[in-house]
């Protein structure tokens, strides 16, 4: 039998053994955790605007992704609609807009519009598609310049709803935004689709969640339990999510309407927006339809609406199949947001 001894031989094989033996108890050792992904840094800004001369104060969140951001995407919500539309609390991994932004990189701003969330409450009167873009505009300015705190080299106004009439708006006035995003608004409406809308309001004072809120006679929201019908549909029924819309719904005037139908959507004012532009639609009872837009597929979103924008648009479009008007609800979200970060990637970029 060979027997091991001492000197530089035996020492050689005793490490080899050592380190084989290592090996093999590593091999038990449970595999580490994989670090967790920084999470964005949120925080709450005011911003000081004017509306027709009035010192008034809009409200936002801003959101910035662990390793910064040159680029903010600034985001507006439609009537009866806050700041939390982009940043839905139920499933927020498939329906937060703003935590696929922030991963994806990009800074995100959700604001309240006037009148609603945590801005001030103006009288209804002065709420108008031209005079909301004017604040909006106010705000992209400051964060330009980083009068406020953080400074961003580059915007994308993103808005749905009402609140895409007033980044038309904005872009196509002030020419001081790089991207514009625009979900549930198109330049043929259907009519039919648009009545259930306006009859499922009511003042927002008969309303308990906005009693003694400061809000005036003209102001309105949505009668309870009917949400759905008029936002939702035809998408899927999920409680959980139509309990968030309800519990943190808003408030909107018909003054706002007044020049948003002929500004963002009868004339072709969005013609003078000189910045990349894409549009996402669900199949959205409001403007989609035989003798309105064609939201069956991108293809027939672009051939709809191309009239509507110049070659400086370079107009691109997404169809988010199943659902309706909100679609930052739909189960299949993740889809309409990739689609937005595969735009924003090519066209704006994180830095």
């Amino acid at each position: 039998m060979y027997r091991f001894r001492g000197g530089r031989k035996s020492v050689s094989i005793r490490r080899c053994l050592a380190a084989g033996l290592a090996v093999v108890a590593l091999a038990f050792l449970p595999a580490p955790a994989p670090a967790l992904a920084a999470e964005p840094t949120c925080r709450e800004m005011y911003f000081p605007v004017t509306l027709l001369g009035t010192p008034q104060t809009m409200h936002g969140n801003l959101c910035v992704p662990a390793g910064g951001s040159e680029t903010v995407q600034v985001l507006i919500p439609g009537g009866t609609y806050n700041s939390t539309y982009w940043d839905i609390g139920f499933e927020p991994e498939k329906r937060s807009y703003r935590l696929a932004m922030n991963r994806a990189g990009y800074a995100t701003l959700a604001l309240d519009r006037l009148g609603t969330g945590r801005s001030s409450v103006p009288p209804s009167v002065l709420l108008t598609t031209i005079t909301e873009a004017g604040s909006v505009h106010e705000v992209v300015q400051m964060l330009k310049s980083g009068e406020k705190g953080p400074r961003f080299e580059k915007v994308i106004l993103g808005g749905h709803s009402f609140g895409s009439g007033v980044a038309i708006v904005e872009a196509a006035t002030f020419h001081d935004v790089d991207g514009v995003l625009v979900t549930g608004l198109a330049h043929r409406l259907n009519v039919g689709g648009a009545v259930p809308i306006f009859a499922a309001t009511l003042p927002a004072f008969l309303d308990p969640k906005f009693a003694g809120d400061g809000h005036d006679l003209a102001y309105l929201t949505t009668l309870p339990n009917t949400r759905y019908s008029i936002f939702h549909k035809p998408g899927p029924m999920v409680e959980g999510a139509i309990a968030f819309d309800e519990a943190t719904k808003d408030t909107s005037v018909h003054t706002q309407a007044v020049d948003l139908f002929p500004l963002g959507v009868i004339l072709p004012y969005s013609k003078l927006i000189d910045a990349p532009v894409m549009i996402a639609l669900g199949q959205d009872s409001v403007f989609c339809g035989l003798l309105a837009t064609d939201c069956s597929s991108a293809e027939g979103i672009k051939r709809t609406e191309a009239a509507y924008y110049s070659p400086a648009a370079d107009l691109n479009t997404y169809a988010l199949q199943g659902y309706g008007h909100a679609i930052n609800y739909a189960p299949n979200a993740p889809d309409y947001h990739r689609a937005v970060v595969e735009w924003a990637d090519r066209k704006v970029g994180t830095q």
